[in-house]
């Protein structure tokens, strides 16, 4: 009997998210689909498929919602946002996360601390930049019970 119970409590379990290494890659600025327009085509092409395929339109705004569970550095992806954020133009996602979780699995998959962090007007931030026109960027509400961050890539700012 004790099987049965078992098997239903599982059944029962929410399923976790599927890890996405293609999101984690462009997140973290591993990968760029700013340069793959100009020199590698067919992945970008790839990868905004992947994009429509696995994300819906969220009306009339700037970002898509995955279609089922899919999370980064273990953490739930909410968005996706793959063109800008504001004046930012890069690939970013919005995480199911404190700002510090999301902070501290960042820099273990990077090897590297964030730099630059800044709070104020009721936001906190931290960057890093990887390389020439690739900065890692992380924000999020300043606020103990918000549990939503924003990571990406970003290629440039507009000033």
């Amino acid at each position: 009997m004790w099987f049965v119970s078992l098997a239903l409590a599982a059944s029962v379990l929410p399923a976790p998210a599927a890890e996405d290494e293609a999101l984690t890659r462009m997140a973290l600025c591993r990968d760029s689909w700013v340069e793959w327009q100009k020199s590698e085509p067919k992945k970008f092409a790839a990868f905004a498929a992947r994009i429509r395929t696995g994300f819906t339109p969220h009306d009339n705004d700037p970002f898509a919602l995955p279609k089922s569970q899919v999370s980064v550095l273990g953490l739930k992806v909410l968005e996706v946002y793959w063109e800008s954020v504001g004046m930012g133009v890069g690939f970013s996602l919005t995480l199911d996360a404190p700002f510090d979780r999301t902070r501290n699995a960042v820099e273990k998959a990077l090897g590297k601390p964030l730099q630059h962090c800044e709070s104020g007007d009721g936001m906190r931030s931290c960057e890093l930049a990887i390389a020439q026109q690739r900065t890692v960027t992380l924000m999020a509400e300043d606020g103990a019970k918000l549990h939503r961050t924003l990571i990406g890539c970003y290629y440039f700012y507009e000033k």
